[in-house]
């Protein structure tokens, strides 16, 4: 059995909200923050696609603020188990290719590089791990998903199994 999960659609298995968990390193200072949430993937209205939006609080040195993003998961020609992950504005970030259940990419911003590192585990759990290098920045994020069942409560019905063992549970 592989650690991954493959996923055959990866905007169906995103679609709802997610409880999320991240982890902050800087790995020059040693310095440590979190940020705990949650993040909704909801249907793009323009597009074949879904808008992501993240908030919840942010802890750096002690200091708690508010923070949030936004992003847009768009639908990859190349097959359904594939998206293009764009900032709010249009940008391009990276691209998504969950169909092994793990996927490597890398978004050059400026002097950094963040490689990011996108592992699912089940229907309910997955990871992402960025690292982030560059002339001022080593940094480590390190973030947790889990399927928020109170929000996903009624909605199982409407999401499409995404694994065979999705399809199959029940039968046997």
């Amino acid at each position: 059995m592989s650690e991954y999960w493959p996923v055959t659609d990866v905007l169906a298995y995103l679609t709802g909200g997610w409880r999320v968990e991240r982890s902050v390193r800087d790995l020059a200072s040693g310095a440590r923050g979190s940020f705990s949430g949650a993040t909704v993937f909801e249907p793009l209205d323009d597009e074949a696609g879904l808008l992501h939006h993240e908030s919840g609080t942010f802890v750096w040195q002690d200091v708690a603020r508010p923070a949030e993003r936004t992003l847009r998961f768009l639908a990859d020609d190349d097959g359904a188990g594939r998206a293009d992950v764009r900032f709010a504005d249009g940008r391009r970030f990276h691209d998504l290719d969950l169909t092994s259940g793990r996927h490597v990419t890398d978004h050059p911003c400026a002097a950094d590089l963040y490689r990011g590192e996108f592992t699912v585990h089940d229907a309910d759990h997955w990871r992402t791990v960025w690292r982030v290098g560059g002339p001022a920045k080593d940094l480590l994020l390190t973030t947790d998903y889990t399927r928020d069942a109170e929000r996903e409560a009624g909605h199982d019905s409407e999401r499409e199994p995404q694994h065979d063992s999705e399809r199959n549970s029940g039968q046997g």
